[in-house]
């Protein structure tokens, strides 16, 4: 066992300290905790970096775990908060006990303290309604105090993480409890002290989550809403997919613009469709089914409404920019480069389609900015060698035509090697002609006033 004075230099140093703390996993942190309170102290920090909420009824009232959270939330730095679909977080239609007619309900979040002493629901038969027909978790999300309560404690957060999976297609137009769970954790975050906040990731996220998520014209938004998600610099989403054929509805894509518009400082984004392939989100201003909605003419109904496309997105502070599963034009591709070159430094497409053009016309810009074709040469070579395993069930041409290509990427190596070899041997030679041989080098030196050595 090393000596008191050499553990306690060891302790004392951060480094050191702080590589044992992370190298340990989760177990023993909690019963390093339990030794002494300096332990306890050091090792706070690192065994509550990371949280992981699921949220149930109780979340954030109990006041156990409240206190708790009061005593390590400092500590938290990223905070994962699931809010899971399910049977539980379905809810019924609101009927009256009297006449059995449907009640439609009106909500209006309470976000402030003087609202308290009204009615939480708008009216006292409404929230008595309420409270008689719906469950717990109900109430629970909507209790934005004990949201507010439980981010306050979490005053050095940077990344929060959002988790709503499980939703039914069927019930892509219902409003369920994680919606109203989503309005009171939009809240909480303008609300709360986060100043280090500045990481959002949607993993993953229904496209109906995008309204209640979206502090601009949002319920129980302010003038000041947008202020804390301005901090944002980085934003993941993954969102489930969702037809947009001509003819299908298209709210949930312009919601995703109207929620991106949001984040104008971002640095890094990332998106990715879960399940069919979608559109991008970065060119949803020149999508065809957009622009086509756009130039329909008006209904019956509403002859002086008009739809505008959308104005198109622009990030003056991207840097990284990376889409998966999504099928998109090469002019998009290109004008999103023309468009983002002054900051842009690294972007990747992953299981990506291109609905028209190819990809020299997407990527054309590169050769524009950089005013050569050497991007090209970057990339990655991909050869396609055939490899004859057995000509039976081959026909005859085939066969000759497998053993052509295989002779051609012989030669194709071979023309290789010599142009290096030959290199190499010019590169001696005139190494030979500008210094001259050894032996005359020799001869040099003897001759000339470097003898003595």
């Amino acid at each position: 066992m090393a000596p008191v004075p050499a553990l306690v230099r060891f302790w004392r140093t951060d480094l050191t300290r702080d590589n044992l703390l992370r190298s340990l996993d989760r177990a023993d942190l909690r019963s390093l905790r339990l030794v002494c309170r300096e332990f306890g102290m050091r090792s706070a920090s690192i065994l509550f970096a990371e949280m992981d909420i699921t949220f149930r009824s109780t979340t954030f009232t109990r006041p156990a775990r409240m206190a708790a959270l009061e005593r390590i939330g400092c500590h938290v730095r990223a905070v994962i908060v699931r809010i899971p679909h399910s049977s539980e977080t379905f809810l019924p239609p609101l009927l009256d006990p009297v006449t059995g007619e449907e009640q439609t309900l009106i909500y209006s979040p309470q976000v402030s303290a003087s609202q308290q002493s009204a009615p939480k629901y708008g009216s006292w038969e409404m929230t008595d309604l309420l409270v008689k027909q719906y469950q717990p978790l109900f109430h629970a999300a909507t209790n934005i105090p004990s949201f507010v309560r439980a981010f306050t404690c979490m005053s050095s957060l940077r990344h929060l993480k959002i988790a709503c999976e499980g939703q039914s297609p069927a019930h892509r137009y219902r409003r369920s409890v994680v919606d109203y769970a989503l309005i009171s954790l939009r809240v909480a975050v303008e609300q709360a002290p986060l100043a280090s906040l500045d990481t959002l990731s949607l993993l993953p996220i229904h496209p109906g989550g995008i309204l209640y998520l979206r502090p601009i014209m949002g319920f129980g938004s302010s003038p000041v809403s947008g202020k804390r998600w301005r901090q944002i610099r980085k934003l993941v989403i993954h969102m489930e997919s969702f037809p947009y054929e001509q003819g299908q509805p298209m709210d949930h894509l312009k919601l995703l613009h109207s929620y991106l518009q949001s984040f104008p400082s971002l640095k890094s984004f990332g998106f990715r469709w879960k399940g069919i392939k979608g559109p991008c989100p970065l060119s949803l201003a020149t999508e065809p089914c957009l622009v086509a909605s756009s130039n329909q003419p008006p209904s019956r109904a509403c002859p002086t409404r008009r739809t505008c496309p959308p104005n198109p997105l622009k990030f003056r502070s991207l840097r990284y920019m990376a889409l998966e599963n999504a099928v998109l034009d090469a002019s998009q591709v290109s004008s999103f480069i023309l468009e983002h070159r002054r900051t842009l430094r690294e972007f990747e497409f992953e299981e990506v389609v291109l609905r028209s053009g190819t990809w020299d016309d997407a990527l054309a810009p590169l050769t524009l900015i950089s005013g050569s074709d050497e991007w090209k040469e970057k990339q990655e070579e991909v050869m396609e060698v055939p490899i004859v395993l057995s000509p039976i069930g081959m026909e005859q041409k085939q066969v000759h035509t497998a053993i052509r290509e295989e002779q051609r990427r012989k030669d194709r190596l071979r023309r290789l090697r010599e142009g290096a070899s030959s290199f190499a041997r010019a590169r001696s030679k005139t190494r030979e002609l500008f210094w001259g041989s050894p032996e005359h080098m020799r001869k040099f030196l003897q001759s000339s006033v470097f003898s003595w050595l």
